[in-house]
């Protein structure tokens, strides 16, 4: 007679686990701070601190020699404007922190490539009359994008949701000679309640509306499906889920239809739910984060974002 439980004793169990979650899987993102030149606490986001330039080398040489093998960046501007240009100077702290990261580490660097932390209106695009504007936008996207490559960056991460925003940045990379830079896509990406602890870290909330606009219907499936179809079309090289967690049916189709190098974001909400929990004894961090992070990794994701990447990393 068949016992599945013969294959659960201790030791055994790991030995026929499916599932591997590898220090190599993991992203760790950092927020750096223009204005800061101490690392500041992120109150909504428990153990999470934005970094300044100057505390940046030694945060990410730590990174670095824990093993974890690539960081995401977003950047806080000291000034803001409407149409966001501090995001595509290439004096702006992004471009700053990429040549710092490059010169002093050999992390793979990533940059989220958005305009909500630089827009004094805290939106992805272009606005009038209180409308985000699709078209106009996309030859900013592809301004940012070359800054960050000339600055540096190995892979950029368009965030903004903007329709053929992929087809924007890759020409303009491709006209400047980057052409060996991919795209990671943040192709899948929800206009989710799991986002609320981000905005205090980037600063990046929105003075009026929401971004329900232009990001995805979190009810939706099938249009996941077409989002991350044409991001691909358009030479995205990889793909992104966000949220994680909540949307492991998403993660697994795309993975399953695709077969393109997929990420997922456990998002500030997502790390914060646990985080708090367990400073209130609620629940076991340790035992939480991995749970989470492993189910993530069974779903399909090949990478993962966390802001528990550094913990992990002390556990191996």
């Amino acid at each position: 007679m068949r016992r599945m439980r013969r294959l659960r004793a201790l030791g055994i169990r790991e030995m026929v686990a499916e599932t591997d979650l590898s220090l190599k899987d993991l992203i760790q993102p950092i927020f750096v701070d223009e204005r800061i030149s101490v690392p500041r606490k992120i109150e909504a986001m428990p153990g999470q601190f934005r970094q300044s330039l100057e505390s940046l080398p030694a945060e990410a040489g730590l990174l670095e020699d824990l093993g974890i093998p690539a960081v995401l960046l977003f950047g806080l501007p000291a000034q803001k404007d409407e149409v966001g240009s501090g995001a595509y100077d290439s004096q702006g702290i992004i471009q700053k922190a990429v040549r710092l990261l490059k010169e002093t580490t050999n992390l793979v660097v990533i940059t989220d490539l958005c305009l909500c932390e630089y827009t004094s209106h805290g939106h992805c695009g272009l606005i009038k009359n209180e409308k985000v504007l699709n078209d106009e936008t996309l030859p900013i996207l592809g301004e940012v994008a070359t800054s960050h490559a000339e600055a540096g960056a190995d892979i950029v991460a368009p965030s903004g949701m903007m329709d053929h925003m992929v087809s924007a940045i890759r020409s303009a990379l491709d006209v400047e000679g980057y052409t060996d830079t991919p795209i990671l896509s943040y192709a899948a990406k929800y206009a989710s309640t799991f986002y609320g602890p981000f905005r205090e870290a980037a600063e990046s909330g929105f003075a009026f509306g929401d971004r329900k606009g232009y990001q995805m219907n979190p009810a939706n499936f099938a249009e996941a499906l077409w989002e991350v179809q044409l991001d691909i079309e358009e030479g995205a090289d990889m793909v992104m889920v966000k949220p994680a967690l909540p949307y492991l049916d998403i993660l697994r189709a795309v993975k399953d239809m695709f077969g393109v190098p997929t990420a997922a974001y456990q998002v500030s909400g997502e790390y914060s739910m646990i985080a708090a929990a367990a400073e209130k004894g609620w629940l076991d961090e340790r035992a939480a984060f991995l749970e989470a992070l492993t189910c993530i990794k069974r779903a399909g994701a090949d990478m993962i974002i966390t802001y528990w990447a550094k913990e992990f990393a002390k556990l191996e």
